[in-house]
């Protein structure tokens, strides 16, 4: 598994919400905890981006959790569009974020689309599954 390779503070967070990634993503990849399940979606993005597989295992919902994950190193994730959100707030127990991601593999570009399942138990958000 590579090295997560994070961009510096200043750097323009890969989850391209316009902000730094010292005050976007870097703070919930940091701790695992997003006030809301774009936020962790968000983070759950960038940690595919700088291939940082640790994250994305600590914020997966347990009932759900692999007991490992293999990233490939021959996608690079450029860019992430929410879509839209249900719940997922910061008082919410559940949420559902809808996005497209898109990538370049083997030089050619593609995007996956999905509607992603998240629980907040305990105020820590979790991804559990994504739906159709």
């Amino acid at each position: 598994m590579p090295k997560p390779h994070s961009p510096s503070a200043d750097q323009r967070c890969p989850c391209t919400s316009g902000d730094v990634f010292g005050s976007c993503c870097a703070p919930v990849i940091a701790t695992g905890i997003a006030p809301t399940a774009v936020r962790l979606m968000r983070s759950r993005f960038t940690a595919f981006a700088i291939s940082d597989a640790g994250h994305l295992l600590r914020t997966w919902h347990s009932s759900t959790r692999p007991g490992h994950l293999d990233l490939d190193d021959d996608v690079r994730w450029l860019r992430l569009d929410i879509l839209g959100q249900v719940q997922g707030g910061p008082f919410d127990v559940d949420g559902i974020v809808e996005f497209e991601a898109f990538f370049r593999q083997s030089g050619e570009r593609g995007s996956m689309r999905e509607r992603s399942r998240f629980v907040r138990e305990e105020r820590v958000w979790f991804y559990v599954d994504a739906e159709g």
